[in-house]
């Protein structure tokens, strides 16, 4: 457990699938770096297995539940997970900051998980502590990773009373 005042909070990007967009990639690079006087933020990268796109249902949701053990055999022991699911409740800037806060007074880290393109399976959602959505459109999953390292900037920044939120 983490020492509240002494040792910076660990953020677990756990996600299916790597980034081969650079755009991306750059934005990720940019956002990492600011926030390393905040949180000591890691990416947890699993593969993703390619399937063809005549697929049946049955073998995408035999991928999607090997990938689920995959994702939880990855969350760092002690973490509070938070999945981002589409279908879960919204979360808005704030309240990702209200997160950080209640972590850090616990003494906690936080690993956050981003599945693949079939999204997550439901043993990884049920397992989650918690399970947030940014918004209810479709995003691909290497955008979301993006919008997630700003959304916990922004976090952070919310939390030091700074005007980047506005």
């Amino acid at each position: 457990m983490l020492k509240p005042g002494n040792i910076r909070m660990q953020i677990q990007i756990l996600c299916v699938g790597r980034i081969k967009d650079r755009y991306l990639n750059e934005g990720i690079a940019e956002f990492a770096k600011r926030l390393k006087p905040h949180a000591a933020v890691f990416v947890t990268e699993l593969s993703e297995v390619r399937l063809p796109e005549d697929a049946r249902q049955s073998e995408k949701m035999q991928v999607k539940e090997r990938d689920g053990w995959r994702i939880l055999a990855g969350v760092k022991p002690g973490f509070i997970t938070i999945a981002l699911d589409p279908c879960a409740p919204l979360i808005a800037s704030e309240g990702i900051a209200v997160l950080f806060g209640e972590a850090k007074l616990a003494g906690r880290n936080i690993c956050f998980i981003i599945g693949g393109s079939l999204g997550l399976s439901p043993q990884v959602l049920l397992a989650a502590d918690r399970k947030v959505s940014f918004s209810r459109l479709t995003f691909p999953h290497a955008m979301v990773r993006l919008l997630l390292f700003e959304q916990i900037y922004r976090g952070f920044q919310i939390l030091r009373g700074k005007p980047y939120h506005k």
